[in-house]
């Protein structure tokens, strides 16, 4: 069974920075991609990043390209999520998920897996 287990959120400044992880479990071999996504109140579901965890090839939505960076650590079958020069607009829920590939565009929401959400609010 996949389990994936988001942690990290919280209350930061405009400007700062905030480390999510995804914690997998399930998974056999590499040949899958985790992927970060995001709701805001009022808006729908997006895709902000997506790791392809097999070859490190990773994927990020034009909102927060340059910005942030997802990484693997194999070892510790976790995925992580460095947000840099955050702003208000990046208040939302994120959410983690997974699949055998990452969505067709980045900003995309096709995954089978997902886990909880853990909440970031950026304030002004």
């Amino acid at each position: 069974e996949v389990q994936l287990q988001a942690s990290g959120g919280g209350l930061v400044q405009a400007g700062g920075s905030l480390r999510l992880s995804c914690a997998a479990s399930g998974f056999t071999g590499v040949d899958y991609a985790i992927g970060w996504a995001r709701q805001a109140p009022g808006k729908e579901r997006e895709g902000v990043s997506c790791i392809w965890v097999g070859d490190g090839s990773t994927y990020y939505s034009d909102s927060v390209k340059g910005r942030f960076t997802i990484s693997s650590d194999n070892a510790k079958n976790t995925v992580y999520l460095q947000m840099g020069s955050l702003t208000p607009e990046d208040t939302a829920v994120y959410y983690c998920a997974a699949d055998s590939s990452c969505p067709l565009y980045p900003n995309g929401v096709e995954y089978n897996y997902w886990g909880q959400g853990t909440l970031v609010t950026v304030s002004s």
